[in-house]
């Protein structure tokens, strides 16, 4: 990702590779409704994976202390953090499309990072990251066109011309969107999201195929939802305003991602992302 010109943000991915917090406790948000206290008290209500059938035991992030992997032996890894919402996309696309034992996940603290990761792996020293047929790929947007192009299962991208084009449309536009919802917390972040999240409502209505934003579920729905999710969160905690409010589109959207265990077996606990907010950009909370 880009660095934008901001004396509030060096680059908002650089705040998920410096500003790691501790490992999540994995809460879960099935569902999204009612009014801005009850989603703060689904957010904050401590519920197991297996409540929802998803039993998912993540390896523990590999620190300064850890070994490498036999690197280029001819496995595939996904290097990322379970905090990081860049390299959430990456793990989202490679859970649905059914890869998970031909793409071992590599967790990384990037708090303790290990120097054999810069050294050996990926000279760029954040995530995510593929090591695939000898060689080390990067950036999220990039790497979930190469997973869906490159590995078997459900294809994640339509074949129709129009939904093509627009999904297009909708990736480009996603730099532009993070940014946007990241500077509104410099001001009237209520007001000042406003205009992205109406993209988003509008985007919805694209299609009438599906909850989705090319009707169906795509690499554009995985582009989105990790900075939806955590200013949904943010949002509700910090400024007691429901995103989802007068956009019924875009909740129902929620709704039905909640309901793909690819997505919800890579969410963080809504603890989690608050307390990295209000340290990074919201410390008078």
């Amino acid at each position: 990702m880009k660095k934008h010109n901001s004396k509030y943000l060096l680059s908002e991915e650089e705040i998920w590779q410096e500003n790691s917090i501790k490992e999540p406790n994995w809460l879960e948000l099935r569902h999204h409704s009612g009014s801005v206290h009850s989603i703060l008290e689904i957010l904050r209500r401590t519920t197991s994976m297996a409540t929802f059938g998803a039993q998912v035991v993540r390896p523990p992030p590999l620190t300064s202390t850890s070994d490498p992997p036999p690197l280029f032996d001819g496995t595939t890894r996904l290097y990322i953090n379970y905090d990081c919402p860049y390299a959430q996309r990456v793990w989202i696309a490679r859970n649905y499309k059914g890869l998970q034992n031909k793409i071992n996940l590599i967790p990384i603290n990037l708090q303790d990072r290990p120097a054999w990761y810069k050294e050996k792996v990926y000279p760029e020293n954040k995530v995510p990251s593929l090591e695939h047929n000898g060689k080390v790929l990067g950036e999220s947007l990039d790497l979930i066109k190469y997973v869906d192009a490159n590995f078997e299962g459900t294809p994640l991208f339509p074949t129709d011309p129009a939904k093509k084009e627009f999904g297009e449309q909708l990736i480009s536009h996603v730099d532009t969107f993070t940014k946007d919802l990241f500077v509104s917390l410099k001001g009237d972040a209520v007001q000042q999201a406003n205009s992205a999240f109406e993209y988003l409502e509008n985007a919805l209505g694209k299609f009438d195929d599906g909850p989705f934003l090319l009707g169906q579920f795509s690499l554009v729905d995985i582009a989105y939802i990790p900075f939806v999710e955590r200013f949904h969160i943010v949002f509700a905690e910090a400024f007691k305003h429901d995103v989802t409010e007068g956009r019924p589109k875009l909740a129902t959207w929620l709704k039905e991602l909640n309901k793909i265990d690819a997505y919800t077996e890579t969410k963080v606990d809504p603890q989690e992302i608050i307390d990295l907010f209000k340290k990074r950009f919201l410390p008078q909370l």
